[in-house]
C-alpha cells in the first residue's frame, strides 16, 4: 500500500523547519548509505549529532503520533529516528531498497523496517527534476508531494529519487516497525477502521459501528507483535 498523508506538519511547522534548514550545514549523504545504497546515492544530509536534526525528530515524530491517518495505516510500534536530506545540482539517489533492518541510534537498538516514509519541506514548484518513483506489484508510481506532507510505502518496495536539475529538494525520511508485521494485514486493519469511521461520520455511534470496532481491536489483539 502507497498512502498520500496530507498536512502531516502545518504551515506554521513547515516555515519554521525550512528557515532552520535553509541555515545549516549538510554532510555527504554516503557516509549513512548502505552497501548497495552507496553505489546510487548523491545528496546532501543533516548529520546525526547535529542539534537541529535531534530537534526535527521530535518535531516529526511528535506530529506523526497525532496523525489519525498515519496511526490508521502504519499501526506503528515505532518510528526510527528520521533524518533529512537535500538534492540539488543533479543530486540524485538510484534505485534501491532499503535495508529490512535498522539500528537506531536514538534508543540503541534494531528494528523492523516494514514501512517507509518521507515528509516533503519543499513545494514541488521549488524545484525540477526529483520525482521520488516507487515501484509495487500494480506499477509505477511518481509522488511529488506539497511541503509538509508525507508518502508511506512498504520498504520492500524498489524506489528511487529521480535527478534534482534545478533548485532544491529537501525531504526528511524515516522508517516504521509496525505493530502488524504482515502488510496484508495491515491493509485489512486499515479499510476496516475506515468503514468504522465513514459509518460513524454518517449514521453516527450506531450498534454496527460498534459491532465492528470491536473486531476491529480483537484483530489487532490476535496480530500485534510488541
Amino acid at each position: 500500500m502507497i498512502l498520500h498523508i496530507p498536512n502531516v506538519l502545518s504551515q506554521e511547522q513547515v516555515k519554521e523547519c525550512r528557515k532552520l534548514l535553509d541555515n545549516t550545514q549538510w554532510i555527504d549523504g554516503k557516509l549513512t548509505a548502505g552497501a548497495q545504497a552507496v553505489t546510487v546515492k548523491s545528496n546532501l544530509q543533516l548529520a546525526e549529532n547535529s542539534e537541529l536534526l535531534k530537534y526535527l525528530r521530535s518535531v516529526i515524530t511528535q506530529a506523526l503520533m497525532v496523525n489519525p491517518l498515519f496511526i490508521s495505516s502504519a499501526l506503528p510500534n515505532h518510528i526510527i529516528s528520521p533524518f533529512v536530506n537535500r538534492y540539488e545540482n543533479d543530486g540524485a539517489y538510484g534505485n534501491h531498497v532499503d535495508n529490512s533492518i535498522l539500528y537506531d541510534t536514538a534508543v540503541g537498538k534494531s528494528f523492523r523496517t516494514d514501512l517507509s516514509c518521507s515528509l516533503f519541506f519543499t513545494d514541488p514548484e521549488e524545484y525540477e527534476g526529483g520525482e521520488m518513483v516507487i515501484e509495487d506489484t500494480f506499477g509505477v508510481h511518481e509522488v511529488k508531494l506539497p511541503a509538509g506532507d508525507l508518502i508511506l510505502y512498504p520498504s520492500t518496495s524498489l524506489h528511487r529519487v529521480e535527478p534534482v536539475t534545478k533548485g532544491v529538494r529537501m525531504v526528511s525520511f524515516m522508517w516504521v516497525q509496525s505493530m502488524i508485521r504482515s502488510a496484508w494485514k495491515r491493509s485489512m486493519l486499515f479499510e476496516l477502521d475506515n468503514t468504522i469511521q465513514s459509518i460513524r461520520v454518517k449514521y453516527g455511534e450506531t450498534q454496527e459501528a460498534i459491532n465492528l470496532s470491536i473486531h476491529y481491536h480483537k484483530l489487532i489483539q490476535e496480530w500485534a507483535e510488541l
